[in-house]
């Protein structure tokens, strides 16, 4: 996910697609352990979009903070 594509989501939603790749990063280290693995590229992908998501996320308290 690009970030341009995750500022357009809202919160709740980020924090839905941000549980759902913590969730695939879990499958993806369970599918090593058992030798399964077959893209181990998606570890690195689904590690950034999660960075994505985070930043974005902290961006927003951030805001909300100066605002208030």
């Amino acid at each position: 996910m690009k970030a341009k594509e995750i500022r357009e989501l809202d919160t709740e939603r980020i924090q839905e697609e941000l549980r759902n790749a913590y969730e695939e990063l879990f499958n993806l280290r369970f599918q090593q352990a058992t030798g399964k693995l077959s893209n181990t590229a998606r570890f690195a992908q689904v590690r950034k979009d999660i960075a994505r998501m985070k930043t974005i996320l902290h961006e927003r308290q951030l805001d909300a903070q100066a605002e208030a």
